[in-house]
């Protein structure tokens, strides 16, 4: 795959995304420590070692497998004008065969929600997984009561599809999920998600 032979860097109007570096330690820990109490009520339960350097390292050898290999995208995305850490976003489970589809998450600092930049960062991991990766579907999931995230993937041109019960272990509990979809041929009504500029 192309991914392993060359840096991967997305650019978009505000940001790079690219996947995490060890030298991405300090800052990382910092702005997951600032927005503990903002993420925890939408994130599964932080190891106790989850803000250790030896967890981070182990982090980002995941990151460079799944890239090589083709299973995940994970990738952090930092402000152009000042290359400071916004947050990250990971595509992840991507399945080829018939299914070509992956699901995405994503997470942003407190200090910096709410200004567009996660809506950026999807549009351009969206486009990029239509377009380079060639995948046709693309899923996410998130709590009934996060609005912010369900307007944050309707905006994105992800639409909703259903909810699935205990889906994931959010905040140490068995948690249902809405799902939404994105795809890249899609049939169910106009959507500009993945339209590189939309």
């Amino acid at each position: 795959m192309l991914l392993a032979k060359r840096k991967l860097r997305i650019e978009t109007e505000r940001l790079t995304l690219r996947p995490p570096a060890h030298s991405d330690f300090r800052a990382w820990t910092a702005l997951r420590v600032d927005s503990r109490a903002f993420l925890t009520p939408w994130e599964p339960s932080w190891a106790e070692d989850h803000l250790s350097r030896k967890a981070f390292t182990n982090r980002v050898y995941w990151a460079q497998r799944s890239v090589a290999n083709g299973s995940a995208l994970p990738l952090f995305l930092f402000r152009r004008s000042d290359q400071v850490l916004l947050g990250a976003i990971t595509l992840d489970n991507i399945r080829r065969g018939p299914a070509q589809m992956g699901t995405l998450g994503y997470w942003t600092g407190e200090i910096h929600a709410r200004r567009g930049y996660m809506r950026e960062a999807i549009g351009a991991v969206v486009h990029h997984a239509f377009t380079r990766m060639e995948l046709s579907r693309i899923e996410a999931a998130c709590l009934p009561e996060n609005a912010a995230s369900r307007g944050l993937l309707e905006s994105a041109g992800f639409k909703y599809e259903g909810v699935a019960q205990s889906y994931l272990q959010i905040n140490g509990r068995w948690r249902t999920h809405v799902l939404y979809a994105c795809l890249r041929s899609d049939r169910r009504g106009r959507t500009d998600a993945g339209v590189s500029g939309a």
